[in-house]
């Protein structure tokens, strides 16, 4: 009872707030309500800031003012232009996840309730935050050994209030299901869990430790890529401590000029970098905006910030690179089975005719570069394919969805005039002959057969406990009735198909 109203209070918080910047009931949007909301936004309007300003601009400003949840929400909702519009999420794409920092007494504090140390004697140098965020802020600082490291360090008391505003958060997307059928469609419920569940890994920094160890796992082998090492000793649930890499932002294109660094070759080389992450690892950095990008002294390209990651099931990648594979070889009767194999699309529907409509979605995309096609005109009919067949949303595809469109704004930023169906073509070509070619049907094909032969000297020992079974159940019968020549023969056909059952069973483990 008491978290009811708690959750309540928040949001009639939030909603003033909101209501200052002209952002609760927009007056752009005004004429689309009912007469009497139309007469509540004007009331909400008295004295509101940010005239002159978008919509979408007002909504980040008073995200901003309401705290690290709404900023996290805002950045979320930036992911769905189907939902909100392509203006809307542009301007909330470049909401800046930049808050005040705290106090450099409570930074220290941390590390020594994390450590029993204090910092002076943990580091030889610790300087005052370098940036800090919605959830964390960062430090450098020198180990005892001399190297440079950078020190993440989570903001105080920042899991209860978080939890505190997602609980409220729920109980907004509830009410809103409730009283609308276009939102249940949209499921606004699984967006705030999927948004809970990855700032939940973000509040756990080992969590972060773990996804930067094994992202540098799956990449050792690219020389052109670069992931900072872990301070292991010095990293814990509230603190992280990484290698600095020093280098020139991705963003800094003049910087990247002097440096004699091709720009284009870059913009695949990022593209080229995420589809490998997603496909063949099934593991990605779902955070790739140009702050996260820079390039080292080497000239490789170093990932930073591991706190939001995706992770994908061998299935869900096959779908992803069959339907980019689909729209590159313009084989639109594929990606529509595609589509209605995973469940994406209800059989109700007919799949030639979704394949259809992905057909006029892709045509006008072939031989075109990234100069020539505007992205916002080519998802919103996307958008418009899915809803008018009823295509939910797949909450686990969530950051992936993110993630491409953010890479593929850092692509174009560095080469304006890049081919992203040519970029990608080579890392989808190759997981899709990987995952079901006839190099992967081989493979399973030998699996197969190993396992076969490692069941073959367990057989027996399979035949010998159906055998006692069937003794023990016909013994049963006849402590019952005498049992006829069909009651026995039902027992041992019931044993031979479980004798069958269980050798299909080790074979498709």
């Amino acid at each position: 009872m008491f978290s009811f109203f708690t959750d309540y209070t928040r949001l009639a918080r939030a909603a003033w707030t909101l209501s200052r910047h002209d952002a609760l009931i927009p007056r752009e949007y005004a004429h689309y309500l009912p007469l009497p909301l139309r007469a509540v936004g004007s009331l909400t309007r008295i004295g509101a800031k940010g005239r002159g300003k978008r919509p979408g601009q007002r909504l980040a400003n008073a995200f901003e003012g309401l705290g690290p949840a709404y900023v996290k929400l805002g950045q979320f909702m930036a992911t769905r232009p189907d939902i909100i519009g392509f203006e809307l999420a542009a301007d909330l794409g470049r909401l800046q996840d930049k808050m005040p920092a705290f106090s450099d007494s409570a930074a220290r504090k941390e590390i020594e309730n994390a450590f029993g140390d204090s910092a002076d004697n943990l580091f030889t140098e610790f300087s005052p935050a370098i940036a800090a965020a919605s959830i964390a802020q960062a430090h450098r600082a020198k180990l005892q050994t001399g190297e440079d490291v950078a020190v993440k360090i989570l903001r105080p008391d920042i899991e209860r209030k978080a939890a505190n505003e997602f609980r409220a958060f729920g109980r907004a997307a509830r009410n809103i299901e409730a009283v609308s059928k276009t939102a249940r469609r949209l499921e606004p419920q699984k967006l705030i869990e999927t948004l809970k569940e990855s700032a939940a890994i973000e509040l756990d920094l080992r969590m972060e430790a773990g996804a930067a160890s094994e992202l540098a796992e799956n990449l050792q082998n690219e020389p052109r890529l670069r992931v900072p090492n872990v301070i292991w000793p010095l990293s814990a649930r509230r603190v992280l401590t990484i290698e600095w890499i020093e280098g020139t932002p991705i963003a800094d294109l003049e910087a990247l000029d002097q440096r004699g660094i091709d720009r284009k070759a870059l913009g695949k080389l990022v593209l080229e970098t995420f589809l490998t992450q997603a496909l063949h690892d099934g593991f990605f950095h779902a955070d790739m905006h140009q702050g996260n990008l820079i390039i080292d002294k080497d000239s490789r390209l170093a990932l930073l910030d591991f706190g939001i990651m995706g992770r994908l099931d061998e299935n869900t990648r096959i779908t992803f690179a069959e339907i980019i594979y689909g729209f590159i070889m313009r084989d639109y009767d594929r990606i529509a089975k595609v589509h209605f194999d995973a469940g994406y699309i209800g059989p109700d529907h007919s799949e030639k005719t979704f394949a259809q409509s992905l057909r006029a979605v892709g045509e006008p995309l072939q031989g075109r570069n990234a100069a020539q096609v505007d992205m916002s005109r080519v998802l919103q009919q996307l958008f418009d394919v899915t809803a008018l067949f009823d295509m939910h949303l797949r909450p686990e595809l969530v950051l992936l969805q993110r993630t491409m469109v953010t890479v593929e704004g850092v692509a174009r930023a560095l080469d304006p005039e890049v081919d992203l169906w040519e970029a990608a073509t080579p890392t989808v070509r190759a997981y899709v002959d990987k995952a079901i070619g006839p190099t992967a049907h081989i493979e399973r094909l030998r699996s197969t057969a190993l396992k076969s032969i490692e069941i073959v000297p367990r057989l027996p020992q399979y035949i010998e406990d159906i055998g006692k079974a069937a003794k023990n159940f016909n013994e049963a019968q006849n402590n019952q009735s005498k049992p006829n020549s069909k009651s026995n023969y039902v027992i041992f056909w019931l044993a031979g198909s479980v004798a069958l059952a269980m050798v299909l069973i080790a074979l498709l483990k």
